[in-house]
């Protein structure tokens, strides 16, 4: 009788005595192979859970009809080996399903042979990502994919802030799987890989001490082991015997390692002493515990030699997949059991002979569909493999292993499992319970130190001629030494004194053989990506295309480019400043707004008052005196139309804003004209053609072409002196009108010619200067914490003052002057109030028409309807330009007749007096008083002509007083009521 046949009668004995017979004739034995090394300890373990889950399963399923018969094979831990029993079980025994096997690298031969003969493989315990269901999909993975625990891994190391770590795996299937996926995951916080180390799966002990040493040269002290757990244990046995579980290493381990911590000897648990690792997270349950009892008690009863029997992962997934495939046997019914045969050959090993399961492309659906709570929690199948599950993190201490935290999907890093109610991923290493690292110390080690062969960083510096303040490189003959100086120089030594450790570091200048410079900036940023330079020190502004190569430090002097330019003479012994405070366009303005006012106000005031009335000369000149005298003081002239007091003194308000405007600009620039600049902005440059000087070997020059300058234009400078000459000569020497370069050197600059130049425009926003590391050096954040400690101390100011000295009595050159400081005042800031200005005199000048025209309108109507609108408009003018005696300032009372008479001898009206009667024609309807002849109104305009008098002919005084009396007679008139006119 076989083995298996033996078990299986066992089995029911123990089980179902009394129903034997009754199982005999009615169940339908299920064939299942079982591929497992019987002398390893998770071959061991699964066996045994295999056993009691089919006896579980039937003790509580005793009316299923299907029951599974388990065929074990033990490939001896070979890869051969194992192919060659799958080979037996799917040839000889024709199984429906086959558990196992247990390691990656033999599952990748049986898989073939699975989907050869359409029967599913389920392994829980052969976790690769290269073994994938789609590519044989006969795999059934019943455990989770190695790929799963990279995230947590990665989680781990953002949460304690270290910048890089080293995978060290084994070279086989299972260790080079996951690589690929915990790389991206580290580069996915930022974390670099400098160096993976690969150990052969067969390697011996001087191998493995090889390997640790050449880790140990490294500055890197972060590891994550990925390998199995005999390569493992070999491997920390070594690393303790290396002096690398002391403080400051830090060791990570995957699940395949973390599981088997419970069956590993003791000697092997006292080398991992401080180490973390992962475990896939099992929720406890009564039944996880009751198994777990069970389960040891018949563990130990069978092996009896085996003192260390703790139940892990394995194990619980071994006995989940057996209940999968016992329901999917059950489902799928007993029917086509066997296999469809092919034409046979002599030789009973050939592959070409293998059958064809007929129920296995329905057993395998079915598998894949099946979903159930076991002991190792949800058991449910997406894409071939088992879900995504959170973790444990363990920290090995003393005999074992103690959880620290847990790690999910969704929550990332949490104390417990009790706190995934909160949807924020979090990666803080505050959620972990206190770690004890290597060597026992509880505080979270650097990751890295410097490497212990005594190497020292290797410091590129520039090699310039001008500048020198800021980098020197010199050479001593007598003793053949290279030195280097400088504000930089100084700046990093300070800042290295401020690390908590020492390292070791020597400047190596980057020149040539004949000690010429090897290259510009960019050029010296580049050797520390392709790793001939550890870092550079020296006057390298942080500039973005330079940070996709390598890391900056944070900043240690102001950032920013701005353009120096010569300063003007100073003006204000200019005999023509006066005029500089407006410009041309609000000088014509304002000039032509006066005029306009002063005809304005002429045209209103012009029939009504008689300062404005006279010669022509005299009303051209009243019209400029009237206005422009607003500006100093108070005109003599009254006026009396509301239309030309609201024009005047609309008018008296843009003056006092305008000439308030123009004392604050020539105030403003009889007191700062002297810093006015040169050149005022860029597109000045541009517009004149002017030519614009930068430093050598300054990354300025491409920011000037992306500024749209002539590449023509652009002339260097080696140095503070060959800058001065350049300002100084100006374009047209040869020289330039106007540099640019980073706030630094123009400090230093103007330390030295404060009186000559300044800095205008805007500030062209850069970083500042910065210390070169290679990306993800993890020296990048310890530098940068000395730099803020240097910057915010007294040292920074003594490094300044010893090569920049003190520059107390120049100018701050961060106080720029624009050209809004400078300019004259223009039409920009005034329009509003000629805006204004102009509305209110053409509305009075619109209502004056208007009102001038409804009282004269009547002079038109007896004009021939024939006459030309310019005879019209002469009519009007000539009215126009007669007094208004219907206005108030022409009404006196009798009293004052007379003196209104000889106020009025001036006037036209005057001359109209003087028109002799004598030549005139008597009309039969002439009114005389007096000796005064009174025509009737001609055109509208009263005449008094003198009786008896010729034009030609002098005036008497006899006649001047018959006038007088005449037109006090005819006041006296209008004052009863009658109607006189002139």
């Amino acid at each position: 009788m076989s083995i298996e046949r033996l078990l299986l009668t066992l089995f029911f004995l123990g089980f179902f005595p009394g129903e034997l017979a009754v199982a005999q004739n009615t169940t339908i034995p299920f064939k299942m192979g079982v591929v497992l090394n019987s002398d390893k300890w998770v071959g061991k373990m699964a066996l045994s859970c295999i056993f009691m889950a089919v006896s579980d399963f039937y003790a509580t399923h005793s009316f299923y009809r299907t029951r599974l018969v388990l065929h074990t094979r033990d490939p001896n831990n070979d890869i051969v080996g194992a192919a060659s029993v799958t080979l037996d079980l799917l040839k000889n025994t024709q199984v429906q399903a086959i558990i196992g096997p247990e390691t990656s690298s033999q599952a990748n031969f049986v898989v073939d042979l699975g989907n050869k003969t359409q029967v599913p493989i389920v392994s829980f315990s052969a976790t690769s990502p290269s073994l994938s269901s789609i590519k044989t999909p006969y795999f059934v993975r019943a455990c989770l994919n190695d790929s799963t625990q990279a995230k947590a891994i990665a989680a781990i190391v953002q949460a304690f802030g270290w910048r890089e770590a080293v995978p060290v795996y084994e070279d086989s299937d299972f260790g080079n799987g996951i690589i690929p996926y915990l790389t991206d995951a580290l580069q996915e916080i930022d974390t670099r890989v400098p160096y993976r180390s690969v150990i052969p799966p067969l390697a011996s002990d001087d191998q493995i001490l090889q390997e640790l040493y050449k880790l140990q040269t490294m500055q890197t002290r972060v590891f994550i082991v990925h390998m199995s757990a005999s390569l493992g244990s070999r491997l920390f046995l070594k690393a303790k015997e290396a002096q690398m579980m002391t403080a400051g290493y830090v060791w990570i381990i995957t699940d395949g390692l973390t599981n088997l911590l419970t069956s590993m000897d003791p000697s092997i648990i006292n080398s991992m002493q401080g180490v973390l690792g992962v475990k896939p997270y099992v929720p406890k349950s009564k039944e996880l515990e009751s198994f777990k009892i069970r389960w040891r008690r018949k563990f130990q009863q069978d092996n009896p030699n085996t003192q260390r029997a703790d139940l892990d992962i394995y194990g619980l997934l071994a006995y989940d997949s057996v209940w999968a495939l016992a329901m999917a046997a059950e489902n799928v019914g007993g029917a086509n059991l066997s296999y469809q045969q092919v034409q046979s050959t002599d030789n009973s090993t050939d592959l070409s002979t293998l059958g064809i399961s007929k129920i296995g492309p329905k057993l395998l659906q079915t598998i894949l569909k099946t979903g159930f709570r076991g002991l190792s929690g949800e058991f449910r199948l997406v894409d071939g493999q088992l879900q995504s599950s959170s973790f444990q993190i363990v920290n090995v201490i003393g005999t074992g292993w103690r959880e620290v935290g847990v790690w999910t999907p969704t929550n990332g890093i949490l104390k417990n499992m009790s706190a995934t109610s909160s949807q924020v991923y979090s990666t803080s290493k505050n959620n972990l319970q206190t770690v004890i690292w290597p060597g026992d110390p509880t505080f979270v080690p650097k990751g890295w130190v410097i490497p212990t062969s005594g190497k020292k960083l290797r410091i590129g510096v520039p090699v310039k001629d001008g500048f020198s303040q800021f980098v020197n490189v010199s050479h001593n003959t007598d003793t053949n030494e290279t030195i280097v100086t400088g504000y930089c120089i100084d700046v990093f030594k300070a800042v290295m004194e401020e690390l908590p450790y020492a390292v070791p570091y020597e400047f190596i200048p980057f020149q040539k053989a004949n000690g010429a410079s090897a290259g510009n900036y960019n050029d010296l940023i580049y050797q520390v990506f392709l790793q001939n330079y550890d870092a550079v020190v020296g006057d390298t502004t942080i500039i973005a295309n330079r940070s996709l190569y390598v890391d900056f430090t944070l900043p240690y002097t102001e950032s920013g480019v701005s353009m120096i330019v010569p300063i003007k003479k100073d003006d204000r012994k200019n005999a023509w400043i006066f005029l500089k405070p407006l410009n041309r366009d609000l000088w014509i303005t304002s000039a032509a707004f006066f005029i306009l006012t002063g005809f304005v106000v002429w045209l209103l005031e012009h029939r009504i008052n008689s300062e404005f009335r006279g010669p022509v000369s005299h009303q051209i000149g009243m019209i400029f005196w009237f206005s422009f005298s607003t500006l100093v003081f108070a005109h003599r002239e009254r006026v009396a139309s509301n239309l030309a007091r609201f024009v005047v003194i609309i008018w008296v308000f843009v003056v006092l804003i305008l000439s308030s405007s123009y004392t604050a600009s020539l105030t403003s620039m009889l007191t700062v004209q002297k810093l006015q600049p040169t050149i005022t902005d860029i597109k000045e440059l541009q517009n004149k053609g002017e030519c614009v000087g930068y430093q050598e070997g300054s990354f300025v020059v491409g920011l000037l072409k992306m500024m749209n300058f002539d590449e023509s234009k652009l002339k260097e400078y080696k140095s503070v002196d060959e800058c001065n000459e350049g300002l100084s000569k100006g374009s047209r020497n040869g020289g330039f009108a106007a540099a640019f370069d980073e706030i630094p050197y123009i400090k230093l600059f103007l330390a030295s010619y404060c009186s000559k130049y300044t800095v205008v425009g805007p500030t062209y926003k850069t970083d500042g200067f910065g210390f070169v590391f290679p990306r993800g050096s993890p020296l990048v954040p310890d530098i940068s914490r000395a730099i803020l400690n240097v910057t915010v101390g007294d040292t920074m100011r003594r490094i300044e003052v010893a090569w920049f000295g003190q520059q107390a009595n120049c100018p701050d050159p961060n106080t720029l002057v624009s050209s809004d400081d400078i300019n004259s005042l223009t039409m920009d800031s005034f329009w509003g109030l000629f805006l204004i200005a102009g509305v209110s005199s053409t509305l009075a000048l619109l209502v004056f028409a208007i009102s001038f025209y409804c009282d004269n309108k009547h002079q038109l109507e007896n004009v021939d309807p024939d006459t030309s609108v310019w005879k019209k408009m002469a009519i009007l003018a000539k009215q126009f330009d007669r007094k208004d005696l219907s206005s108030h300032t022409f009404r006196r009372s009798d009293d004052n007749s007379s003196h209104a008479l000889r106020r009025a001898e001036d006037d036209d009206q005057f001359e109209d007096l003087m028109i002799t009667n004598n030549t005139a024609p008597q009309s039969p309807t002439s009114n005389r008083t007096d000796g005064i002849f009174i025509p009737p109104e001609e055109h509208g305009r009263p005449s008094i002509e003198v009786a008896n008098h010729s034009h030609d002919e002098p005036v008497s005084q006899e006649m001047v007083s018959s006038i007088e009396l005449s037109n006090q007679n005819i006041e006296r008139s209008s004052a009863h009521g009658m109607s006189t006119e002139y």
